[in-house]
């Protein structure tokens, strides 16, 4: 059985996980720190475990084979400056202290978009989980990265759940303010960005179906809104294609891209969050439309945005089938 804590144990993210891994066939919670809660049982503060686990939030972070880190973002480069911690143990940093900024210490954080980094993450100690709105971005565009023919700036429009904004109450995530509305925020300067690009680029550089070095992408001008439900993303990215291939072919390019990933699938039809909420899979729809290709992508921000990419990504460390832990039933309706 893999030894597993979790430090920061109290928020949307940790709690996801929690329900992963209390019902992960490979393995034991070791610890669940938290600072705000230590000493009470996690079913008082994650109250649908109730049944589910005994376990308490501990103040300290207990030794472990894997750490999940979810702290805020910010605090995790601070935790592993003041805790001492193994160099055999694997970590998983919710956060986007390592996303962009790769290296603390003597490890070298690998940007854990699982399908697109499978090798380099089996082989590390330390993955650089990423955030969920550059999931979905990264999802739908890579294809098209790797085919080298993406020379007009790209363009994405997201919806994303109010579960994406923390546990901590705010403005934004109100009731009163979220029901039955809309809005934009951080348009064109979201943090994502930074490591949205990086992932692509890294792409275009490494995967270009003709072998040829490709120079840097064009700028992702992008869209972020809130909406008016609790989780789940929806991504609207397109670009000026071109390419000669057919969309048929292209769709086939999409298909090919992804044949060995369990979680992301290639759908005929448009898609929607209810086919992928309380899930860890990616749907996407690509299509042509007067010159240019646009790409759909749908993901559960909590899952494929977070807690299951990070089971998913310790499964691929730890020499497991990746799907283990992960074969969940979504929503549908």
């Amino acid at each position: 059985m893999i030894q597993v804590s979790i430090a920061g144990g109290s928020g949307y993210t940790a709690g996801e996980l929690l329900r992963l891994l209390v019902r992960h066939p490979q393995v034991e919670i070791k610890s669940v720190s938290s600072t705000s809660s230590a000493g009470e049982r996690i079913d008082t503060v994650h109250r649908d475990l109730l049944g589910e686990t005994d376990l308490k939030f501990t103040r300290e972070v207990g030794d472990a084979d894997v750490l999940f880190l979810c702290l805020g973002h910010g605090l995790s480069q601070e935790f592993l400056y003041t805790h001492s911690i193994s160099q055999d143990c694997r970590l998983v940093d919710l956060g986007n202290d390592f996303r962009n900024k790769p290296r603390f210490d003597d490890r070298e954080f690998i940007y854990g978009i699982t399908e697109l980094n499978r090798a380099r993450i089996r082989k590390s100690h330390s993955v650089a989980n990423p955030g969920c709105l550059a999931t979905s971005i990264i999802l739908a565009m890579a294809p098209l990265a790797a085919l080298g023919l993406i020379v007009d700036d790209m363009h994405a429009h997201t919806v994303t759940g109010s579960t994406g904004a923390g546990r901590i109450p705010n403005d934004w995530t109100h009731y009163s303010y979220r029901e039955a509305n809309v809005t934009i925020y951080k348009n064109f300067e979201h943090q994502h960005i930074e490591e949205i690009m990086g992932a692509l680029n890294a792409v275009a550089v490494e995967e270009r179906a003709d072998g040829e070095k490709a120079g840097a992408l064009p700028p992702l001008q992008w869209v972020p809104m809130r909406g008016p439900f609790t989780r789940g993303i929806i991504a609207s990215v397109y670009t000026k294609w071109n390419g000669t291939m057919s969309e048929e072919a292209l769709i086939k390019h999409f298909c090919d891209f992804y044949e060995s990933s369990a979680f992301v699938h290639v759908s005929e039809k448009q898609v929607s969050l209810k086919e992928v909420v309380n899930t860890n899979k990616c749907l996407l729809h690509v299509e042509f439309h007067n010159g240019y290709v646009h790409v759909t992508s749908v993901i559960d921000n909590l899952l494929k945005g977070a807690s299951g990419q990070a089971v998913q990504n310790m499964n691929v460390m730890c020499g497991l089938d990746e799907t283990l832990g992960l074969q969940l039933k979504g929503t549908a309706f």
